[in-house]
């Protein structure tokens, strides 16, 4: 009996040490924003907006936080893009959705969804965050790597690294750098 009172004791006394610390402890968040020193990581602000490499404010990150591009999601933003207007605004002057990269990179063959994927990890994704998606082909998958940020002209750029793997194993990988070219829209340059 003593054994049990004991033991009964001190459950009761560490169950009253644990509430009191719990009540008298301070409330600790875990949810941080980035530093304010690292632009190239994508901070979400209270109104549920993504800010960009540059400053802009995006409404979705479409996965390239988690490192992934979605491509579907990417798609339906690009909606009614066809004809090469790809980067433009519609006539109602509507903000853009998404990042797009103007330039076919190293003159591969990729779709506006593949050149919203870059341009929308440049916007977002870290320095050395890799972001994967599928080609529209279903057989290529490209991974691309902020690597640094730099100054050019003015404009806060960055170099990333571009690793294209096809179905048959064949992998490339090509380093490019991008600037901004205004409305979320990012240009490959020398």
């Amino acid at each position: 009996m003593l054994i049990r009172s004991g033991v009964l004791r001190m459950l009761v006394l560490l169950a009253l040490s644990a509430g009191v610390l719990a009540v008298s402890a301070p409330r600790m968040s875990y949810a941080a924003d980035p530093l304010s020193w690292a632009p190239a990581q994508a901070k979400r602000s209270r109104g549920h907006d993504y800010t960009g490499y540059n400053g802009k404010k995006w409404k979705r990150d479409y996965g390239v936080l988690e490192g992934r591009c979605n491509r579907e999601a990417v798609g339906a933003a690009l909606g009614g893009v066809a004809n090469g207007t790809v980067g433009s605004q519609s006539g109602k002057r509507e903000p853009r959705q998404i990042a797009v990269v103007l330039d076919a990179h190293d003159g591969r063959d990729m779709d506006e969804t593949d050149r919203a994927c870059i341009g929308h990890a440049l916007e977002l994704a870290g320095d050395r965050k890799r972001v994967a998606w599928n080609g529209a082909d279903g057989r290529t998958t490209y991974l691309l790597t902020p690597l640094r940020g730099f100054e050019q002209n003015g404009a806060h750029c960055r170099e990333f690294d571009l690793r294209v793997v096809t179905s048959s194993g064949r992998r490339e990988t090509s380093r490019a750098k991008a600037c901004p070219a205004g409305d979320g829209n990012w240009r490959i340059v020398n």
